[in-house]
């Protein structure tokens, strides 16, 4: 638990991820951006499921919903949100997958090995230590 508390302490000590948690802190801080973000968030649900229900959607719907999404987007504190929100996701996955790797094998992946685990797991090159 101590390294995984180092490694811990060396991602929140990295600019970077810093850099990603400050623009989540700024979209909290901003009642307009999150207020909007909900708002689209809660009526793209809602169109979603009235098509699953086999509904039409109307085109005055649609048109109403992009125009809503796109002025969202042009908020920088929504945009900068979004993007901060998929770096942070991509860095739990890439965090997760290193780690449960290096479980899988009992030792530190190398390159290829990511590379391998990365072109499918199972796809052709002799499973990649996923298990198949």
């Amino acid at each position: 638990m101590e390294k995984t508390r180092e490694l811990c302490a060396l991602i929140a000590e990295d600019a970077e991820f810093g850099s990603l948690q400050k623009d989540v802190e700024a979209f909290f801080a901003d009642d307009t951006a999150r207020d909007s973000f909900r708002k689209v968030q809660e009526w793209g649900d809602e169109l979603n499921q009235k098509q699953q229900a086999g509904l039409e959607l109307s085109e005055t719907e649609i048109k109403e919903f992009e125009t809503a999404r796109g002025a969202l987007f042009e908020n920088p504190v929504a945009t900068n949100f979004l993007n901060a929100q998929q770096g942070l996701q991509a860095l739990q996955g890439s965090i997760g997958k290193y780690v449960g790797m290096t479980l899988e094998l009992g030792r530190v992946p190398t390159a290829e090995d990511m590379a391998a685990q990365n072109e499918g797991c199972c796809g052709g090159s002799g499973g990649g230590g996923c298990g198949c």
